[in-house]
């Protein structure tokens, strides 16, 4: 996340408002508006392989797949973020009134950089479990190759399940497998 864009407090109506007329994209969290900076080759890669696989897993089913323009509104926080992918199964989500923000994301996935990481694991993680349809939260380290998967059990609390490089990723929410390895496949270096 970067630094607040100078002289917007306002609300989540004035934000959509605003926001459609930009040319760039930035979260809102709670009054204030941050730019979303661009992402590296290696970043942009490790989402879109993802991306791919789930967009493919999903295809007929009544799941969809979103990757880095899509919105999630939380609205227990006053916020809306841009995930790196999400997925949502809910049919409010089709909803025409829901075709530039989703508000039940079941997963949201995002790829780790290093201005991101903390915000990532901390503040925005911590948004993001106020989301009742949430299930799985995953972070994607391009660094070390791994992903983390934070799954909400049946009595609400949040388990880890680390994925190295050499295992198999499992998505439960919406049973899916890949190998880590085809996540980073094409990225260069770290």
């Amino acid at each position: 996340m970067s630094l607040p864009q100078p002289e917007i407090p306002f609300g989540p109506d004035d934000y959509l408002a605003w926001e459609s007329a930009q040319p760039s994209r930035s979260e809102y969290v709670d009054g204030e508006v941050f730019a979303m900076s661009g992402a590296s080759d290696a970043h942009g890669t490790a989402a879109g392989n993802l991306f791919v696989g789930l967009h493919a897993h999903l295809r007929g089913k009544p799941c969809k797949v979103f990757i880095s323009d899509m919105k999630v509104r939380v609205n227990a926080v006053n916020s809306f973020y841009y995930p790196d992918i999400l997925v949502t199964c809910d049919p409010h989500d089709r909803l025409p009134e829901a075709s530039h923000v989703k508000h039940h994301p079941l997963l949201v996935v995002e790829v780790l950089s290093p201005t991101t990481e903390a915000y990532d694991r901390g503040d925005k993680f911590a948004a993001y479990r106020t989301l009742e349809s949430l299930q799985e939260y995953v972070l994607v380290s391009v660094e070390q190759r791994r992903a983390e998967v934070f799954r909400r059990d049946d009595s609400g609390h949040w388990v880890l399940y680390p994925f190295a490089a050499d295992e198999e990723l499992e998505l439960a929410s919406v049973d899916f497998r890949c190998p880590v390895a085809e996540v980073f496949e094409g990225v260069e270096g770290a």
